[in-house]
């Protein structure tokens, strides 16, 4: 008598499972509507809602006008005014760069004595006396901020611009001196849009 063996019966399992392809674009739709579309739009409304103004781009006003942002450096040339940091992209938001020239080259070397020499020449103080802040340029080329140091041995040169006691012009440049933010982070510093913007406003 012939044993006969048994074959475990083995299932054709479809190639194409509908349900795996749900799961896949019901995935992909919620990834791109929940966290490409609605977080955007919730984080957007959020944020303009809780910090109006730097969500508005941290715009300087005078009186009507937008004069600037208080997160941008703009140039200056006037003697009447406190000059900023250089700027490797002439201060132009859309080509925020810096220099990317290392310590050893012999283009920045040049550079910076240059420089060194014209502000000296220009606030009538000894090169030594010059901060490096006046003398680098930022990684974006676009910061906003000088040391009060830097704008100190400015002083001088904007009060005898404009005629006014540099008494006067300490006393407003100390007004506009910026501490640590949180008391921790960074360091004292100077909006200089801002504070060329408060001397105007004396008169």
């Amino acid at each position: 008598m012939q044993n006969v063996t048994s074959q475990p019966h083995i299932a054709a399992t479809g190639v194409h499972d509908g349900g795996a392809w749900r799961g896949a674009l019901a995935l992909a739709l919620v990834t791109l509507v929940g966290f490409g579309f609605a977080y955007s739009v919730a984080a957007t409304l959020l944020a303009g809602a809780a910090f109006p103004a730097q969500a508005g781009g941290s715009l300087i006003h005078d009186g009507e006008r937008v004069v600037g942002s208080a997160l941008v450096a703009q140039p200056f040339s006037d003697a009447r005014y406190f000059q900023p940091r250089p700027s490797a992209a002439k201060y132009d938001p859309m080509s925020a760069a810096g220099s990317n020239q290392a310590r050893s080259n012999p283009d920045l070397v040049k550079r910076l004595d240059e420089t060194r020499a014209a502000i000296a020449r220009r606030d009538g103080i000894d090169p030594a006396q010059v901060p490096s802040d006046l003398l680098t340029q930022s990684g974006s080329g676009l910061d906003p901020d000088i040391s009060p140091a830097a704008a100190a041995l400015q002083v001088r040169r904007v009060a005898a611009a404009r005629g006014l006691a540099e008494a006067r012009v300490a006393a407003l440049l100390r007004q506009h001196v910026q501490p640590r933010q949180y008391g921790v982070f960074g360091q004292p510093r100077v909006n200089v849009l801002q504070l060329n913007l408060a001397l105007d406003r004396l008169r």
